[in-house]
């Protein structure tokens, strides 16, 4: 009987919750945003200060590379949670309005779009193949 009531407790509180559902809308936001300053940087309409932050902003989120090392417990994902929203806003306020406006319609035109299976199989073939590569010279190397 304990159990029952612990698990309709835990299902009731968690699942579906607003707040998750919040955090998800905020990080499609952020994602969308992040393409809208990567457009913004490349339109000759944007001051060159504004395409230098918003070359920057995009480039540190889209990078696999982290000031702080994800691995690192906690402190790892704050740069990820603060800096690159702190830049979006930065560089949200240096470009016109409806300048970005145009630009988030882009981005989200772009994220309902289809993703190409084709390219995602030549990509996958082109890997295999450089790792195929790579193990016969090893072996070939280890064999001599």
């Amino acid at each position: 009987m304990i159990r029952f009531h612990a698990m309709r407790f835990f299902s009731h509180r968690f699942a579906g919750t607003p707040s998750i559902d919040r955090l998800k809308t905020w990080a499609q936001g952020v994602k969308r945003d992040v393409h809208a300053l990567y457009l913004a940087g490349c339109d000759p309409r944007v001051p060159w200060y504004a395409k230098a932050m918003a070359a920057l902003v995009a480039g540190y989120a889209l990078s696999p590379l982290d000031l702080i090392p994800d691995f690192i417990p906690i402190v790892g994902y704050l740069d990820d949670l603060i800096l690159v929203p702190l830049g979006i806003v930065l560089v949200i306020r240096l470009i016109p309005s409806e300048i970005m406006a145009e630009h988030r319609a882009t981005a989200a035109a772009a994220r309902d779009r289809p993703v190409s299976r084709g390219a995602a199989i030549a990509i996958v073939c082109a890997w295999a193949a450089a790792l195929a590569l790579s193990a016969w010279l090893l072996y070939r190397y280890l064999a001599l």
